[in-house]
Parts: structure tokens; C-alpha cells; sequence
């Protein structure tokens, strides 16, 4: 019997989520790019609706990759995208000003989806800004009674992005098994 799972990536404008899921996915990624016209965003093209690519790990096992807008203005689509999923991954660009309170906001927006269900934490563009570091990020969950991995990761190379996606599938897996228990 073929395994299917879903996964959302999500995160703000700019933090790699199109990349990342382009990086991974065995099929061309379906993508809702349209033309920015946000000044806030120094990009040309933003995500309005979701990114979709599909990961095999063999015996017929595969994983949905959904990646959200990033635009607060979209974070009805964040709720839409989160239902069913067995985890989300949450990228942060950490050039953009004040890494952490963004990924504050993300938190508190999916509160009560995180509460029940796994979550990694990736954090792009360390080797050129290095602080806020990883261990900021940590404490800033740790200070939400929150306990995900953080890891730094370049969206753009396959075995990083593979590596939070291995991340969510063990947490996943643990979290089934307790539940079984």
C-alpha cells in the first residue's frame, strides 16, 4: 500500500520556499508566482496562492510538498495548506531585518496548529549573517514552550532541504508512536 504525506513549507517573502521545494521535488514544481508589485518586497515575482512538488522515498512511499505565500496578507491560504499535514518547515532568511520577530509572527499565527503537530525550523543565509545565530532561534521557542530543531539550511542544495524533510518524517514518526502507546 502506497504512504502518501504532507508537508507545508512556509515562512515570509524572500525566505526560499519556491527554491526549496524546487530543490527537492521529483516532478516540476507547480508554482503561483505572479508579478510583485508589493513595494515592500525587493523581488519581481511572489508566490499568491502555493507551490506543489512531490518527493518519492521508495516503495511507493511520497511526500506532498506545499509551500504557502508569504505575505501576511495571504495567511488565510497558511490555515487552508496546514490541514492534514504531518509537519510544517518554517524557513527564515536571516539577512532580513530582525530574523527572530519574523519568525515570531509565524509562530503566533500557527499556534495552535504547531501545538499538535511536528515542526523544523530552517534558517537560510547564516554563512553571510550570522546573528541572530541558531541558538537565538531555539531560545525564542524555548520561550513559547516550544521544542523544534533549528538547523541552518541553503533552500538551494537538495540534501539540506532533504535534511528537514527527514527531520518533520522522524518527529512525525515518534510522535505516532507515542500516540499509539
Amino acid at each position: 500500500m502506497a504512504m502518501e504525506h504532507k508537508i507545508v513549507f512556509t515562512g515570509p517573502p524572500n525566505s526560499g520556499k519556491t527554491t526549496a521545494i524546487a530543490a527537492l521535488s521529483d516532478v516540476a514544481p507547480v508554482v503561483t508566482d505572479v508579478s510583485n508589485h508589493d513595494a515592500a518586497l525587493t523581488k519581481e515575482r511572489t508566490t499568491v496562492g502555493m507551490d506543489y512538488g512531490v518527493l518519492a522515498l521508495g516503495d511507493g512511499e511520497h511526500v506532498r510538498l506545499f509551500g504557502t505565500p508569504g505575505q501576511k496578507r495571504f495567511d488565510f491560504m497558511w490555515r487552508i495548506l496546514v490541514r492534514n499535514a504531518i509537519g510544517i518547515v518554517i524557513l527564515v532568511d536571516n539577512s532580513q531585518p530582525d530574523a527572530l520577530a519574523v519568525l515570531g509572527e509565524f509562530l503566533e499565527s500557527l499556534h495552535d496548529v504547531l501545538a499538535a503537530s511536528s515542526c523544523v525550523i530552517g534558517v537560510g543565509r547564516l554563512e553571510h549573517h550570522p546573528e541572530p545565530g541558531l541558538d537565538a532561534f531555539a531560545e525564542l521557542l524555548a520561550a513559547r514552550g516550544l521544542v523544534f530543531p533549528v538547523i541552518a539550511v541553503d533552500v538551494r542544495e537538495r540534501d539540506d532541504v532533504l535534511m528537514l524533510v527527514e527531520l518533520l518524517l522522524s518527529q512525525a514518526e515518534a510522535r505516532q508512536t507515542l500516540e499509539l502507546e
